[in-house]
């Protein structure tokens, strides 16, 4: 690198924790009590019998007097603590995927605003194998039953319910991207300046009006004392067979290896079993996620399936303009998705 950037400070807050003692603790894991899940119920089972409009949904739609103070200090935790937290409790046996679906939706409305998760508008989101393969440039890995390995989503707050586990495998893993920069910070700092720098992620063929096929932006931004991570390692190769985008440099090669090592290194990330009925809701900019890979079900009903939200919460950090690029915006709560030309944004019930 020709310019020296100056890193920012090693950072020592809630966001910057280490897997196996996060994991030793319980404060993560939200239980749901039967009282509030009445209360989902019920908004749930009003949204069910009316005609709605999720591009204009807002908290009011989906009442929960109970449960909405609740929400907001779980969002606090996510946005301004350890970034992550696990509700526990939706009986999604009982209710069905379409009562789930929309009790899952509901809560989300709680935080902010649903956001395209493709090019086709999905609001909702579904994680399953799609029989497709990432060596295909034009798939996301979640369209497998690949390991996804570790990666942010464009988005500020992804949530996943899960409806039904795998046979064996597709285990979800955190990992903190802040504790991943104190450490190439205190090893080599010079390889920590490497990821601050601007670098190709292929849009996998979903492609914003103007825009090319991949965006630029560095692995870390630092903003307004903020640390904000992006990254999909797979995609920043892939992102080399278009014109116009070198190779990468062996200092990047080395940099991007090192980040690897370090989400892999089991001294960092954790790893949890979704069962049916978990939410799990994750904070891109502070954590990366992963998913082992899985083995199905033969059955089609038994075979492993999550709902997936994308949030924009009008509360979230400030970004710097760079995010744009991805985003489409930087202004909280208007931000993150994926639209290209002829997009539509819709829920779909089944896929």
């Amino acid at each position: 690198m020709n310019n020296v950037i100056e890193l920012p400070p090693a950072i020592r807050n809630a966001s910057a924790w280490y897997g196996p003692e996060v994991a030793s603790r319980p404060d993560w894991i939200e239980p749901l009590s039967p009282v509030e899940l009445i209360e989902i119920e019920a908004a749930a089972q009003r949204l069910a019998r009316s005609d709605f409009d999720w591009q204009k949904a807002g908290p009011a739609d989906f009442p929960l007097p109970t449960l909405q103070q609740r929400l907001r200090g779980i969002l606090d935790e996510i946005l301004d603590g350890r970034g992550f937290v696990l509700l526990r409790g939706f009986p999604v046996e009982r209710w069905g995927r379409r009562l789930s679906a929309l009790a899952f939706l509901g809560l989300g409305l709680h935080w902010g605003s649903l956001r395209s998760q493709n090019s086709q508008g999905h609001l909702l989101g579904h994680v399953r194998d799609a029989g497709l393969s990432s060596q295909d440039p034009n798939v996301r890995i979640y369209q497998t039953r690949e390991r996804q390995n570790y990666h942010t989503d464009s988005c500020d707050v992804v949530g996943l319910l899960c409806l039904q586990p795998a046979k064996s495998g597709g285990l979800s893993s955190l990992v903190s991207s802040v504790t991943i920069f104190n450490e190439i910070r205190q090893r080599r700092p010079d390889l920590a300046q490497v990821l601050f720098a601007p670098i190709e992620t292929d849009r996998r063929g979903e492609v914003p009006a103007g825009q090319k096929p991949y965006f630029s932006i560095p692995v870390f931004n630092w903003y307004e004392n903020r640390l904000s991570a992006v990254y999909q390692r797979a995609y920043i190769e892939s992102a080399r067979r278009f014109p116009g985008v070198p190779p990468l440099t062996p200092q990047q090669v080395e940099a991007l290896d090192l980040f690897d090592a370090l989400s892999n290194d089991p001294a960092l990330h954790f790893t949890m079993q979704l069962e049916a009925g978990d939410l799990q809701f994750v904070h891109n900019h502070t954590l990366l996620h992963d998913r082992t890979a899985f083995e199905d079900w033969p059955e089609p009903e038994r075979k492993r399936h999550l709902l997936r939200l994308w949030i924009a919460p009008a509360r979230a950090r400030p970004l710097p303009e760079v995010f744009s690029e991805r985003y489409g915006s930087v202004v909280p709560g208007q931000r993150g998705g994926i639209i290209v030309p002829g997009t539509k944004l819709n829920v779909p019930w089944e896929q």
